[in-house]
């Protein structure tokens, strides 16, 4: 268990150093932006790069482990959306952000940077893979959701265009494609600009990391919504259950894209949850006293997974 504190310690500590400084020092959310600005253009892409750049192509091209994740994801936010729609009666709009925010974790802020720490450069592919596909889907659904329910205005081609230009000119989908080019193409980058990449991409997990403590201490909770009692455990228990359960259905998978899968699958519930409803005046207090509560939970609740898979307590393979 010392194993998992160590591992965990530097990874929530620099969260709870964010925390504490946006409490000290009273900064305006303002100030947050070019942080977030250089995470998000630079640090996160050049990390995406590096990973994908330096991975054999037959290994970036696996179409089952892609779908696996997204059909196991996706069953999340069903149940969810279903949940909030029939029983809770709730509109279309409030149902969509109540299933992403169970269904959409921290993988970009959180993923990376603790996969690596905990699974080693090996876990590097399936983080890649994960943060690109389901970022890019999840850029899809939200919009199209919402023009179904009204929220937004803008007619099928302005709509689709945004869609189009928000996925494709999105810096994690344009750093990772273009990771895969250099992968197939087997280019070797000059060693000054791969030194450039590395010294941006180390600090990806840190800025990160801090950037979403002053987040959550700039949310305060304000009060803990009802659907909080079965969104929490969706999202820190089921979801990473289920991914391990249809990528073992599936078969054919490294155990350490497995382990991976699971431990992006058991991040909280990620910021752009809240980035999306504040955009469409939907459940945004809603969503940021889940993305709190749930970062709070995923303590307990990661460090129990990260237990199961260094202990090896989960089975490598589950079906025969």
């Amino acid at each position: 268990m010392a194993d998992i504190v160590g591992l965990l310690l530097p990874f929530f500590g620099l969260i709870l150093i964010g925390y504490i400084a946006a409490r000290v020092t009273r900064q305006p959310a303002e100030a947050l932006g070019w942080l977030n600005t250089f995470i998000i253009y630079a640090a996160l892409p050049a990390l995406f790069f590096k990973l994908v750049a330096q991975t054999p192509i037959e290994q970036l091209t696996r179409v089952d482990f892609i779908v696996a994740d997204i059909a196991a994801t996706y069953s999340i936010f069903l149940l969810l959306f279903l949940a909030g729609r029939f029983l809770r009666r709730n509109s279309l709009a409030d149902s969509t952000i109540q299933a992403f925010a169970g269904s959409y974790g921290n993988i970009g802020y959180m993923g990376p940077g603790l996969a690596l720490l905990a699974l080693g450069e090996k876990a590097a592919v399936p983080v890649a893979l994960i943060v690109c596909f389901e970022n890019a889907l999840h850029f899809i659904v939200a919009p199209t959701m919402m023009a179904m329910e009204g929220e937004d205005k803008r007619s099928l081609p302005q709509l689709a265009a945004d869609i189009a230009r928000k996925v494709l000119l999105h810096p994690f989908i344009l750093s990772t494609a273009l990771g895969f080019a250099v992968a197939a193409l087997s280019v070797h980058p000059p060693v000054a600009f791969q030194r450039f990449v590395d010294y941006l991409a180390q600090a990806a997990a840190p800025c990160a990391l801090f950037a979403m403590g002053v987040t959550l201490a700039l949310r305060p909770l304000k009060r803990i919504p009802t659907e909080i009692g079965y969104i929490v455990p969706a999202k820190l228990i089921l979801h990473p259950l289920v991914v391990y359960l249809v990528l073992q259905a599936v078969g054919g998978f490294d155990p350490i894209w497995i382990e991976a899968a699971m431990l992006l699958a058991a991040l909280p519930t990620a910021t752009n949850v809240f980035v999306i409803g504040q955009q469409y005046g939907v459940w945004q207090e809603r969503a940021s006293a889940t993305i709190l509560i749930t970062t709070a939970c995923s303590v307990v609740t990661v460090s129990l997974l990260l237990y199961l898979i260094k202990s090896g307590a989960l089975p490598a393979q589950l079906f025969p």
